[in-house]
Formats: C-alpha cells, structure tokens, sequence
C-alpha cells in the first residue's frame, strides 16, 4: 500500500510561486509514475503534470506548461511540482497521485491507483 502525503499549497498573488511537494510512503519507487491533478469547485479533476518513475520523463498539460516544471527526488521518494507566474485560473485542490505500474497513458486519472488528500492553492488577482 502507498501513501502520499502533500504540502506546500497556500496563498499567493497572481504572478507569484509556490512549491508542493508529494511525500511517498509505503514502498519505494523503482518505476510506476507519479502526476499532479487539481480540482476547482464545481469543476472536474484535471491533469496538470506527470513522472515517468524511472526514465524521469515529464508530462504536462498544456495550460501550464512553460510555468509550471515537475521534478522527483529518487532518495527521498518525493515529487515536486515548482509553480511560477500564477493565475487566479490556478486556484483549486492540488492531488498527488501515483501508480507502480506502467500505464501507457499517464496523463489520466484512471491510471493512478494511489491519491494524496490534497492541498488548497488559492491565486488572488
């Protein structure tokens, strides 16, 4: 069993940073994956980011690439996801997710089988 734990989420002003961090319990990652979705309310959850466990390769969606950047710390089981020129469209619940296995898509929801319960980022205008 896998347990994730998020942190890091908050309030920022548009334009500003954060970080989240997901810690990894339960098992140590050789492969599988690891993603970020998020939540607004009243809306569906959504893909931001994914990791390829073992290769590191990154996937992101489209509305925050080129300002959003997900890494992985293999000693420490983490993941991050570096947060840069925030929009108040950025606003919602923040979920860390993984898998050990290798689904062919990892930008779903369905190909996760572990979720962290979530952190708030709220962006003001």
């Amino acid at each position: 069993q896998v347990q994730l734990v998020e942190s890091g989420g908050g309030l920022v002003q548009a334009g500003g940073s954060l970080r989240l961090s997901c810690a990894a319990s339960g098992r140590t990652f050789s492969s599988g994956a690891m993603g970020w979705f998020r939540q607004a309310p009243g809306k569906e959850r959504e893909f931001v980011a994914a990791i390829r466990w073992g290769p590191g390769y990154t996937y992101y969606a489209d509305s925050v690439k080129d300002r959003f950047t997900m890494s992985r710390d293999v000693a420490k089981n983490t993941v991050s996801l570096q947060m840069n020129k925030l929009k108040p469209g950025d606003t919602a619940v923040y979920f860390c997710a993984a898998t050990t296995v290798q689904p062919i898509s990892i930008v779903v929801r369905t190909a996760y089988d572990y979720w962290g319960q979530g952190t708030q980022v709220t962006v003001s205008s």
